[in-house]
């Protein structure tokens, strides 16, 4: 009598295992019996479940991954067709042989510029795949905020000097915060690179650095365009850029890199401004 309930139990706990692998193996969803949590089934059907939960984030993870990747291709191939496609129209009237010695240098500077922003594409495009794949690994160190802008200012000062704008610095030379100083540097530096972008020639930028109870504020503030309320939300977006503005050279991701480059430490960016008022853009690192 013993035995034969043993058996039972030995087949009904059979049964359930090859449910159990079936629902694995299909993705139907595998039901846990609260009653029989101290039986051997009732353990191992937990255990079951949370393996089930573990493939599913992985199976919608890597779902993710492959429309990230896919997004990513569909906007290179959109933004890389206008200058190949200038290329090859500058290319062809030089083979043509039509043109004189003054039109030639034209075409050839017009295709020395889009070679350039190709080139600039593909750098940028580079870095948005290797943030958004996780290739690049985020290095936090307790070192000097005054150096990462230092570095950052430097950089931009050619670009302000040709529009005869000033820039001031406000930050304190003993200033500190764990942050990976090299990306840091880039983020601040694109910030930079968009107010002089969009900031009148004898504009002014400031960019001062703070450290408050729970983050370490950079601001970077301008005296240019500014940016209408409605389109604030839109304005980090990968390529996104301003109707009235495209006649302006970029491509619109450096404020998208920006904000991945701080997302990735673990902190956050936001925008004061409004149209026709500048722009200030305020980087906050967790002091923590």
């Amino acid at each position: 009598m013993r035995l034969g309930r043993k058996k039972k139990e030995i087949d009904q706990f059979s049964e359930k295992l090859e449910q159990a692998l079936d629902a694995l193996a299909t993705g139907a969803e595998i039901s846990v019996e609260e009653e029989m949590d101290d039986s051997l089934w009732g353990k191992i059907s937990v255990r079951f479940k949370r393996l089930q939960e573990i493939w599913s984030e992985k199976e919608e993870e890597s779902k993710k991954n492959k429309q990230q990747m896919k997004e990513l291709i569909s906007d290179i191939s959109h933004q890389t067709k206008t200058p190949i496609a200038n290329l090859k129209v500058y290319l062809e009237l030089l083979q043509a042989g039509d043109l004189d010695e003054k039109e030639t240098a034209e075409f050839l500077n017009r295709m020395e510029q889009q070679t350039k922003k190709l080139d600039f594409l593909i750098q940028s495009m580079v870095k948005m795949s290797r943030l958004e794949t996780g290739i690049i690994e985020i290095r936090k160190k307790d070192v000097s905020v005054y150096d990462t802008l230092y570095r950052a200012v430097s950089a931009i000062v050619p670009r302000a000097g040709k529009k005869q704008m000033e820039i001031y610095v406000d930050c304190e030379e003993d200033l500190t915060v764990s942050h990976d100083s090299k990306w840091t540097e880039e983020a601040v530096f694109n910030l930079l690179e968009n107010a002089v972008k969009y900031t009148d020639a004898g504009g002014k930028i400031w960019i001062s650095a703070k450290k408050e109870e729970f983050f370490t504020r950079i601001s970077v503030k301008d005296t240019g365009k500014g940016i209408a309320k409605e389109r604030q939300a839109e304005i980090f977006q990968r390529f996104y850029r301003e109707p009235e503005v495209h006649d302006e050279e970029g491509i619109g991701v450096g404020l998208y890199l920006a904000r991945e480059i701080i997302l990735m430490q673990e902190g956050y960016i936001e925008v004061v401004s409004e149209a026709g008022a500048g722009a200030e853009f305020r980087i906050f690192l967790p002091n923590g």
